[in-house]
């Protein structure tokens, strides 16, 4: 069994997409094979039922299929559950069945539509009262998909008063500020150091490391991209990690377009043989004879520049 989540998470905590069927029903056999895939790739943390996952589209007994799947096959990793939902008896008997079934901890978004730093601030309230302090917390911030702003003195006071608050899911765009005002908050006499995970399909990764980020949590269909980038930075190879991030750059902003974001990963993912099918559960984007030309033109190239890097790439990580 996983430890509980704490402040000192590291490194890339991967959003795992959900396999389904090419007639939509879920797939458990890809959640294994994909399972697997991560782990090939070194990821050194699991994040289910995100807004990649699907899991609004999932029942409730789908839903804690999955978690016991991946938490089954994940070894000593530790799988975050998300169990985002605008009513809270739906986040406390989601989280509490993932942690039953061995979770490390649960990530929750804000609901869309609230406002005010006193409605962030009382909704937080009553999620951590309703899930008790022994349930280590993410709060996701994605304002992108959310249109939930969260300003950081807002963070900075949930922070301060519910220690089962351990981690920021960071995703506000453009929000490099925002990460550096909430490290430097850190400082001051008494305040917590949680620790902070990136998304945004890994697009400002490198200079969110540089800015005190301890690793990454998205979904970005080449993960052991993100694993050397991180284990690069970390061996104080800062450069050595940029100019592999570089190689990557012309897939991960392909791959954060909108409306077409989770196709493309998918389409990845298929193609890697990491699941059997790129479908989505309906209603779900799906690509065009030219998107997928171009994606098979993106990844020709990456491999290209991957082979001709090979070596330098072995030195590096040595």
């Amino acid at each position: 069994m996983t430890t509980k989540l704490t402040e000192q998470a590291k490194g890339v905590y991967i959003i795992a997409a959900t396999p389904f069927t090419d007639d939509g029903a879920l797939d458990l056999q890809s959640v294994d094979t994909l399972t697997d895939f991560y782990l090939s790739c070194g990821v050194h943390g699991f994040t289910l039922l995100g807004m990649m996952g699907e899991a609004h589209k999932l029942t409730s007994e789908e839903s804690i299929y999955v978690v016991k799947r991946v938490i089954g096959r994940a070894g000593d990793r530790q799988v975050i559950v998300g169990v985002s939902h605008a009513g809270i008896e739906n986040v406390r008997r989601l989280a509490h069945e993932a942690m039953i079934a061995g979770a490390a901890g649960v990530m929750v978004a804000p609901p869309s539509g609230l406002k005010g730093d006193d409605g962030i601030y009382n909704y937080y309230a009553q999620v951590f009262a309703a899930l008790g302090p022994d349930i280590p917390v993410v709060y996701q911030d994605y304002p992108q998909a959310t249109g939930v702003y969260l300003p950081p003195p807002v963070f900075e006071r949930l922070v301060d008063d519910f220690k089962q608050l351990v981690m920021l899911k960071h995703e506000d765009a453009p929000g490099l500020a925002k990460l550096t005002r909430v490290r430097e908050s850190e400082k001051k006499p008494g305040r917590r150091r949680v620790s902070i995970l990136v998304g945004n399909g890994g697009l400002y990764y490198p200079q969110e490391l540089r800015r005190g980020a301890d690793g990454a949590m998205t979904g970005f269909a080449w993960p052991e991209m993100l694993v050397e980038v991180y284990n690069l930075f970390t061996a104080g190879k800062v450069e050595e990690a940029e100019d592999l991030f570089d190689i990557y750059l012309p897939l991960v902003r392909h791959e954060v377009q909108p409306a077409i974001g989770l196709a493309l990963r998918k389409e990845v993912l298929f193609y890697r043989g990491a699941i059997k099918s790129p479908r989505q559960r309906a209603p779900g984007s799906s690509l065009t004879a030219a998107d997928r030309a171009e994606l098979d033109s993106l990844i020709g190239r990456l491999e290209r520049r991957l082979a001709a890097s090979g070596k330098n790439r072995k030195a590096a990580a040595e």
